[in-house]
Parts: C-alpha cells; structure tokens; sequence
C-alpha cells in the first residue's frame, strides 16, 4: 500500500491539474509530461466535470508510467473512480444546494471506492464565482458564491470543518476570469483550523503568491498550463521560494 498522502497546513503545496478531456499525451516523449516532471508538483490532479471513466482510466495510467509524481483524482461524478490513483478527493459541494453533489454521487461511489481500498480525502467543496459561468456551476446546476460575499464563505467553510471535513476547497471553477481574492482567501484560513485549497483562475506568478500570502496552503493550477504549458518552467523557479519558505517554517 501507497504511503497515506497529505495535504498539509503547515506548509505551502503545489498541484497541477489535469482534465483528461483537454489534455491528450501521445507518448512518453510528450513535452507536457516532461514539464510536469521538471517541475514536480506536490501533486497531480485528475478529473474534470464531463470526463468519462474511460478517459479517466486512461490519462492515470499514462501518468502512472511516466511519472512518479502522486495522482489525486478531482471527480466531476460517481464514475470518476480508479483504483491506480493514489487517492481521491471524496467532495460535496457545500456551497450549493443541490443534494446529487451534496451527498448524492458519494452514495453512488462509496462501495467501489472502497473496494479498491483508494485513499479518500473528505472535502468541503465550495464554488467561489470567478467572473465566467464556470462548467462545474453548469453541470452540478448551482449557484456560486458571490466574489465579494466575504462573510458567506466564511460560514460556510466553517460549516465544513464543523461537520468533520478534513480540507476545505474554493475553486473559482475552470476558465474563471479572475482568482479567488487574497481577502477572501484570508478571511476563511483565519476562521479555520484544517488545510485550504484554492484553485481556479490562477494565471499568474503574482497569483500564485498572493493566494500563498492570504493562507492558502495548496494551490491547484490547471487551465492556465492548457493555454500555455511554458508556465511549468516559470513555476520550476518559483517553486524554490516555496522550498525556502517550508524550510524556514518547518
């Protein structure tokens, strides 16, 4: 068995994410994965909101045999499962109200996770509004959290650690315009006491840095490396500021 993964709050964590559906890998001598590798994210996300069980299946297995890196399966539904991953996000969307995301696709999935003994990670999901009707509010029929509605990302991030999630997670969802502000980022990490994610719309340098400074202690990058995956060789030099920041506060 896999050593149990972490995701930390204690210091700050870097993962790409992949939507199989986007992204296609021919073969090992594929520039992306090279990249990828180079830069050795904490992590690789796998998922997307309309990705079938076999694209899935396919892109892991892919990753698996060119890279050493951990893979987190991020679902977009119950049949977003595979038993090569290293671990999966077991997500409800708190932000909304819509009980097939709320409990719904986890009662459908639960046995088979289970049975292929994945590592689960319970998630309190929440959809922050990022400028663009993003394909998960689409799908999962839900309604974002306003961008300057502050004090209700607040309530409901505490609600999730309340209820017993192990991480909370506010994605501004793919394509967004604009990230998740550093005041909201700042104002959820000091009324929590368990690791926050953040993701979406994160295109920049200054992004990722400004999400790290509010409290962010993992921040996941995806469509910005779909339009540009140079960006992989700006995060390699950034990411030894994050070593000397985790070494200085370890």
């Amino acid at each position: 068995m896999s050593p149990k993964l972490s995701i930390s709050k204690n210091k700050k964590q870097l993962a790409i994410l992949i939507d199989p559906e986007k992204t296609q890998f021919t073969n090992s001598e594929n520039d992306l994965i090279k990249k990828i590798n180079l830069l050795s994210p904490d992590f690789i996300f796998v998922g997307g909101s309309t990705v079938t069980k076999e694209e899935l299946k396919s892109c892991i297995a892919f990753l698996k045999n060119n890279s050493n890196i951990p893979i987190i399966i991020f679902p977009g539904s119950h049949q977003q499962v595979d038993e090569n991953a290293d671990a999966i996000l077991f997500l409800s969307l708190i932000s909304g109200r819509n009980p097939d995301y709320l409990i719904g696709h986890q009662v459908q999935s639960a046995r088979t996770i289970k049975s292929m003994g994945i590592q689960t990670i319970s998630t309190a999901y929440m959809l922050i509004d990022g400028g663009k009707n993003s394909s998960v509010a689409y799908v999962s029929q839900t309604t974002p959290i306003p961008s300057d509605q502050i004090s209700i990302a607040v309530d409901t991030a505490v609600a999730g650690e309340t209820i017993g999630f192990e991480v909370i997670f506010m994605d501004a969802g793919s394509g967004a315009i604009q990230p998740i502000s550093p005041q909201m980022i700042a104002s959820v990490k000091m009324n929590i006491n368990i690791p926050l994610i953040i993701g979406g719309g994160v295109r920049t340098i200054e992004d990722l840095e400004n999400a790290y400074k509010a409290g962010a202690d993992l921040v996941v990058i995806g469509n910005k490396i779909e339009e540009d995956d140079n960006f992989l060789l700006d995060l390699v030099i950034y990411k030894k500021e994050i070593q000397t920041f985790n070494e200085e506060n370890a």
